[in-house]
């Protein structure tokens, strides 16, 4: 076996083209190439990114001595507007098999991305293909990965193209059995200016990243607003004749009762954007003076797959957040107000115990994004399924981790207690202030103090700030004074350097994107035995204070002085 090994590596023939020249340029070695190729094979992988992936060599200084070796230039694909690929040349299944991407058509000659340009294969079938000239550009293996999956994303989701026709066959469809109403509401269903109106407003909403559409019909004016990085920004104002029309619209659309005005209803739109493209919006009317205003929740299935190096977590605060979702048992309780990006916290964490050997039950009100391997279920009070309902089926499916969307009641938090108790890892929501007062908020349901002592793990309070623009973001020449109430250390003032917003074409107001604000206090030993004693919440923020647990005020004056978010913002969200 070993001389057959021997023979292998010392007859480059037996190579590939790519490990050839790594052999050549003195980046592998014979005796090491044939055993990386072997690797890469098992592992269905190429060479490169095997490579890469091991950390044996950059993806930069492999596209570097690729670049010089065939003299093909190498190309910044991060640059490049995505948008304007011409991947519909190319079939997505030559694209992704073999890791090329169409940049440029000049007359007959097609511009393709490549980081490995040895591979003849591909070029051979995309001329056939095509019918046009090849020409390479090398690009990093991992930026060209990542543009292959933009350069999609960017095809199913542009806009900006949609001609007026299209705004009429847009394929929508709810989840949901509806009971339509008669009478006039139905002409909605035909009114094609209508139609084109409200799907246009859902189109820019998604293209403008919002998370909400409120739709409100006043005496004198009708106004639609959209919700950016939680803010509020009113973008167009119809003539008010038009509301109840636009109104009836997306209640035939969500599959909902239109002749019923009296009370609240609750309905979803799914909208098709492509083949590969679907986005979801949970709808909600709620009747007012002067007609129903609809708010329209736009579900972003890709939210809750950011990372939990993307949520905005110190360092120290992240490694107390990992450690505790990784106990095989206890609660963990996440704490804010509404929009604080509580669920896409949890959520986070669930991603990260997602595995084929975890049993992952969630109960929501409602179900707002779904995941692959996570059994999700929705609270409906009028059939009986309630929380504490949800729960009690969980127990008897051989659960690891259940997610609670909130404990709102004690029969609720007595049977997650348990759970908790018994071998389970449960995460769930509260709304109040801080940490701290979620301790005292289970005690004053009635939850005795001996249970929330040995059941709760940790507890996490958050809130949503906005992000300062990096684009235009300019320093503020703020007085020290103004600096020490706010609550800086006076010892870092001299070389502190606040920035505000100012406001560009990138950005909205001067912030773009927003970054979570963390108060993460596990339960520590002096903590479990104040809760033991019926501390009172500011005897608990003290303990917790000692231990050096940042509140929420410290830790968005931390994302001040990194630069991350204006000291504005810090005193709008953190309430000081």
């Amino acid at each position: 076996m070993t001389s057959q090994l021997a023979m292998k590596t010392t007859n480059n023939a037996s190579l590939s083209g790519m490990a050839r020249c790594l052999i050549r340029n003195g980046l592998l070695q014979e005796e090491t190439a044939w055993e990386y190729e072997e690797d890469a094979k098992n592992e269905k992988t190429s060479l490169i990114n095997y490579l890469i992936s091991k950390e044996i060599h950059s993806a930069e200084s492999i596209a570097l001595t690729l670049s010089n070796d065939f003299g093909i230039p190498l190309f910044d694909i991060n640059v490049m507007d995505l948008a304007l690929a011409p991947i519909d040349l190319v079939s997505e299944k030559l694209i992704r098999q073999h890791r090329v991407l169409p940049l440029y058509l000049r007359g007959n000659r097609l511009f393709l991305a490549i980081s490995d340009p040895t591979n003849q294969l591909a070029l051979d079938e995309i001329k056939f293909q095509t019918r046009k000239n090849t020409e390479l550009v090398l690009v990093e293996d991992n930026k060209l990965t990542k543009a292959i999956e933009n350069a999609f994303d960017a095809a199913d989701t542009s806009m900006q193209d949609l001609l007026d026709e299209d705004l009429d066959n847009i394929d929508l469809d709810s989840g949901e059995e509806g009971v339509p109403g008669e009478g006039e509401d139905d002409l909605a269903i035909d009114d094609a200016p209508i139609v084109r109106f409200v799907n246009k407003i859902l189109l820019d909403a998604i293209k403008k990243g919002a998370s909400d559409v409120h739709i409100e019909p006043y005496e004198k004016i009708f106004r639609i607003r959209f919700r950016h990085d939680g803010m509020l920004h009113e973008v167009a104002t119809p003539p008010t004749n038009m509301s109840h029309r636009i109104i009836s619209r997306l209640k035939v659309m969500s599959k909902m009762n239109i002749a019923e005005r009296r009370i609240p209803q609750d309905g979803r739109i799914k909208m098709k954007l492509s083949k590969n493209k679907a986005i979801d919006f949970r709808v909600n009317t709620c009747p007012t003076l002067f007609g129903e205003k609809v708010v329209l929740r736009i579900l972003d299935p890709t939210s809750a797959q950011l990372g939990i190096e993307k949520l905005g977590f110190e360092e120290e605060q992240r490694e107390l957040f990992e450690t505790a979702i990784k106990k095989p048992y206890g609660m963990i309780l996440v704490t804010g107000p509404t929009g604080s990006g509580k669920t896409v916290s949890l959520y986070t964490g669930l991603n990260m115990l997602n595995a084929p050997d975890v049993n992952i039950s969630t109960a929501e009100d409602p179900v707002e994004i779904t995941v692959p391997g996570i059994n999700q279920v929705n609270v409906t009070n009028k059939t009986g399924m309630t929380f504490a309902a949800a729960l009690r089926a969980f127990l008897r499916q051989d659960p690891d981790v259940i997610m609670v969307g909130e404990i709102r009641d004690l029969e609720t938090a007595e049977i997650a207690v348990k759970a908790a108790q018994t071998g389970h890892l449960v995460l769930s929501t509260l709304h109040t202030n801080d940490a701290p007062q979620t301790l005292n908020r289970l005690a004053q349901m009635g939850v005795p103090a001996f249970n929330i002592a040995s059941s709760v793990l940790m507890i996490m309070a958050q809130r949503l700030a906005r992000r300062l623009c990096e684009h235009c973001k300019k320093p503020e020449d703020l007085p020290e004074k103004v600096l020490l109430d706010a609550g800086f250390d006076p010892a870092i003032i001299e070389d502190l350097t606040v920035y505000g917003p100012v406001g560009c074409d990138h950005c909205v107001k001067g912030y773009r994107g927003r970054v979570g604000i963390y108060q993460v206090m596990p339960i520590t030993d002096a903590l479990h035995d104040l809760i033991l004693q019926g501390a009172t919440a500011l005897e608990l923020e003290q303990q917790a204070e000692k231990e050096g647990i940042n509140d929420l005020r410290k830790s968005g004056l931390l994302k001040v002085q990194n630069g991350i978010t204006s000291l504005e913002e810090i005193n709008r969200v953190t309430k000081e």
